[in-house]
């Protein structure tokens, strides 16, 4: 042990306390060739590997959300239960908690499109597992938890590997373009995903529902392959034992102040402020009195607020308060979602979930943009590893939230949940003041 705390050592010493400045980055997104027709907005797909592995992802994370959707609602017919329902979302992010840091150091040490293609494989097996006890008519309540670990497993190892690889492809002054495109994907499958499943379960019940959702892993799993990338980890350069790197990933995000406000902020809003979504369905039937194609509806406005606020963080040329937008994005969401549940307006809850998913879009694509902005370029993989984990505490919010929705029902449970996440927003807002101030980039030779 003590071998490897003096590696751990020797591995950080020369990482800086803080990060020095340099001249504000006017090109925060990619630049566009003269010739090229392409808006400023959509600069990345430049990039041919880019424009593979986008829809890929898109596929990918419509399955996800269907899943979601698809399995709340069964379990809540199954067994009419709110704690129930909301271990649907800590399965699917438990995950995160084991697998988040270890995929980070994976993403750096080993090819990153074979650890893409497992996750694809995996998650298209779960899909044709469930859709088939689904057609036999044997389903329990417990199967959903099964399947959606098994999709959240592939999900926490997709994660930090696919955003790496976003850096190797575009570099440092197409990050915030690129991931701004990627949070869009990850949006419109957001909005797109749970109406879909809403729709479908109302007229072809749950097992109509899962059809699709194999149809849609399968087809990311076939753009996966067709990806030609000469872009692998690190190994060569990272020789230190496995649990080295992951120490010397969490001790480096710690010592620097912006990346663990990045950090908190997201323990934060995993925790107190995502696990809503898990609500959805109960909110749904028993408080607006509507039914699952209307539930579908109302759980992917959210997302169709937050592919607008991406667009427009997308069509940004000059942003140089990247963590500024991070914390704000973060509390006009946290406002919306105490606005809502005091709603029992069907309409009015449609509208705070638009705002909210507007706010969302500041949180999720800055969240990757500052780690990956901040980071030097060695360590990327390991901070997004970090980032992973700290998403990985969402499991606890789930927890959380069903308890509290057992004991004093569900809008009451998202009023303490969205007051309490406010609260501390705005404490580490206050507390570290570099996630408001103009963002300090490494450069990859640093």
């Amino acid at each position: 042990m003590p071998a490897l705390a003096w590696n751990v050592r020797e591995s950080v010493r020369a990482v800086p306390r803080t990060v020095p400045p340099i001249a504000p980055s006017a090109g925060n997104s990619v630049r566009l060739p003269r010739r090229s027709k392409l808006p400023r907005t959509f600069a990345a797909f430049q990039s041919p590997s880019y424009r593979i592995m986008w829809p890929a992802n898109f596929s990918s994370l419509l399955s996800r959300w269907m899943q979601m959707t698809l399995l709340g609602w069964m379990v809540l017919t199954l067994t009419d239960s709110a704690f129930l329902v909301s271990l649907v979302g800590f399965f699917s992010l438990a995950p995160m908690l084991f697998v988040g840091l270890l995929s980070g150091v994976l993403a750096d040490r080993f090819d990153r499109l074979k650890l893409l293609r497992v996750t694809q494989v995996v998650g298209f097996v779960a899909g044709i597992g469930m859709a088939a006890i689904l057609v036999m008519g044997r389903e329990e309540f417990w199967h959903a938890y099964v399947t959606i670990t098994l999709v959240g497993s592939a999900w926490a190892l997709e994660l930090p590997t696919r955003r790496s690889m976003i850096h190797d492809l575009v570099g440092s002054n197409g990050v915030t373009n690129a991931v701004a495109l990627d949070s869009i994907g990850m949006n419109a499958s957001a909005m797109v995903g749970p109406a879909l499943a809403g729709v479908l379960i109302s007229q072809v019940d749950v097992v109509g529902g899962y059809v699709a959702v194999v149809v849609f892993s399968m087809v990311s799993m076939v753009l996966v392959w067709m990806l030609r990338l000469d872009i692998k980890g690190r190994a060569s350069a990272a020789r230190r034992r496995m649990m080295v790197d992951l120490l010397v990933g969490v001790r480096y995000t710690l010592r620097q102040r912006t990346l663990l406000a990045v950090v908190l902020i997201t323990i934060v809003m995993n925790v107190l402020f995502f696990p809503y979504r898990f609500l959805i369905p109960v909110i749904a039937r028993d408080v607006l009195g509507v039914g699952p194609d209307l539930m579908g509806l109302m759980d992917s406005v959210a997302g169709l607020g937050a592919s607008a606020g991406a667009i427009a963080i997308a069509s940004s040329t000059n942003m140089r308060r990247h963590g500024l937008i991070f914390i704000g994005g973060s509390v006009l969401a946290a406002v919306c979602l105490m606005g809502f549940s005091f709603s029992k307006v069907y309409l009015m809850s449609l509208a705070l979930l638009l705002v909210l998913g507007a706010g969302t879009a500041g949180f999720s694509t800055m969240q990757a943009t500052v780690v990956m902005l901040v980071a030097r370029a060695g360590m990327r993989g390991k901070a997004l590893g970090v980032i992973s984990l700290a998403i990985g505490t969402s499991p606890a919010g789930s927890l959380i939230v069903g308890a509290l929705a057992e004991r004093v029902g569900a809008p009451m449970a998202i009023t303490i949940i969205s007051g309490v996440s406010l609260s501390l927003l705005f404490l580490i807002g206050l507390l570290m003041p570099s996630i408001r101030a103009q963002t300090r980039l490494k450069g990859n030779g640093e």
